[in-house]
């Protein structure tokens, strides 16, 4: 073998230079590995000051995911270099959440540009689609983040790093629970580890106790599909299990109608679905015998779980509960709708502005401003949501938002059905698990807003990652 020449001026033979390939991939690999476990500990970070609502957390959060993701890009590029690659080629299949997403900040951009016309005989007048155009842009950047953080999470989870993501979830939702019962049971002042923590208002890290049941909601689910359909080991099954035992009690402690509704909802979801997966699974050329001893399995779960769910929330839940069930027939009194700000008085007037705003409605964000002009109860407070994130999306982006909506659904719920079809049994179940958990979220949001909340809004985005993350694998 002839040795490659040596360049004059330069200390570096030419023999030498493909040891610079391995050193770029080891780079490449260490940014990677460095990404993947810094994002884990930004999702658990967000969840520890009140969910970061705070508009300095929230900021915080969004620098360290473009932070992230400006190493991420580094990583590609150097990965692309290691191999002589000039980009990497994009799947439709993989991809297809992506351009109801551009839609919307293109949309939502639409709604802060600038128009001048003449208003009350004034020329010139400057204004926007938009009530409140800095919300707007926060919106935009909030999507955005949304987005990379996503896009990372798919490219970085392998298969011993989902594991690593689920536990992160499901550790974040078992001690913000352990950490709600405990302080349900000693707080007697304000201040509770946080400064801004009350006795009696919020639950756990939250300000909002709604809030803190969305977090369960969501990790609930993704627990359940797991352990229930035995996708994991014995060890870690009775982990699982024990957790979403701890958070379906937190869930009930805190009284939030809308989270034990919509976890009564999940337990039927979650049968439904484990017996028809069970179902496509059993062969046909089962004996008669077979077939009966499964629907007898799968009729013993369901009454399990459903019974189990009744049971533990008359028990659990007691007095209070049913004070908080009693007071339904108030809220939904008229006159005292116009009195006080309850949902029926909200809804109402955020149905009268959507009449108002139909087509681009007044701006992500905006809705605050644009609901002063319609809310009829005493004046005192005006809402700042519609406690109902559908109307919401409805009054913010009009007969527009809405279909972006739609269409973003509808991408998904395709991209779901071909996750599921995957023949690994875990990879499966974590699918059922995060289905679970977004199906329950979005039965809570008719009621409410949690995620507007960061640590929900990125929770529930790790699990839509998990399904891209199924089905990407399932493509390549």
């Amino acid at each position: 073998m002839v040795s490659n020449p040596t360049y004059e001026g330069d200390n570096i033979t030419r023999s030498h230079a493909p040891l610079k390939r391995p050193l770029i991939l080891i780079a490449a690999n260490t940014i990677e590995v460095s990404v993947f476990y810094s994002l884990l500990v930004v999702i658990a970070l967000v969840a520890i000051p009140y969910g970061a609502t705070e508009p300095w957390w929230k900021a915080l959060f969004q620098c360290l995911i473009f932070l992230l993701a400006a190493f991420a890009v580094v990583e590609r590029l150097l990965r692309n270099i290691s191999t002589n690659r000039v980009g990497t080629k994009l799947r439709s299949g993989s991809t297809s959440l992506i351009f109801p997403l551009l839609a919307l900040l293109g949309f939502a951009v639409v709604q802060i540009l600038p128009r001048k016309s003449s208003i009350a005989g004034v020329s010139n007048v400057q204004w926007t689609l938009s009530r409140d155009p800095l919300a707007t842009m926060n919106f935009i950047i909030q999507i955005c983040t949304l987005m990379l953080l996503s896009w990372m999470l798919v490219t970085y989870t392998s298969d011993r790093r989902l594991y690593f993501l689920i536990d992160t979830i499901i550790a974040i939702a078992f001690l913000s629970a352990a950490f709600g019962l405990w302080r349900q049971a000693s707080q007697a002042q304000v201040g509770f580890i946080l400064p801004y923590l009350k006795p009696g208002f919020g639950y756990a890290q939250f300000i909002n106790s709604n809030h803190f049941a969305f977090l369960m909601e969501m990790a609930v689910g993704l627990t359940l599909g797991v352990a229930v359909t035995r996708a994991v080991g014995g060890w870690r099954t009775a982990i699982y299990l024990a957790a979403a035992l701890l958070m379906w009690v937190a869930v009930i402690r805190v009284n939030s109608r809308g989270g034990i509704l919509s976890l009564l909802c999940q337990a039927v979801l979650l049968t439904v679905l484990i017996v028809f997966g069970r179902r496509r699974e059993q062969p046909i050329e089962n004996p008669p015998s077979a077939r009966i001893r499964q629907l007898a399995k799968q009729v013993v779960l369901v009454l399990t779980l459903l019974i189990g769910s009744v049971v533990t929330i008359v028990f659990v839940g007691g007095d209070p509960l049913a004070g908080r069930i009693d007071n339904l027939s108030v809220e939904m009194d008229r006159k005292a709708a116009q009195t006080y700000t309850l949902r029926q008085n909200i809804w109402q007037s955020t149905w009268d502005l959507i009449k108002r705003h139909p087509i681009a409605g007044v701006g992500f964000g905006g809705y605050w401003i644009g609901i002063t002009q319609y809310h009829r109860a005493s004046g005192e407070t005006t809402p700042q949501q519609a406690h109902n994130d559908y109307l919401e999306l409805l009054a913010s982006g009009g007969v527009i938002g809405l279909g972006i909506g739609i269409w973003f659904v509808v991408a998904f719920a395709a991209h779901a059905r071909r996750a599921l079809k995957t023949p690994d049994h875990f990879e499966r179940a974590v699918v059922l698990g995060a289905i679970i958990g977004l199906l329950t979220v979005s039965i809570h949001s008719l009621v409410d807003f949690g995620l507007h909340v960061t640590v929900n809004a990125t929770v529930c985005t790790a699990l839509i990652s998990m399904v891209s993350i199924v089905e990407k694998r399932r493509i390549f």
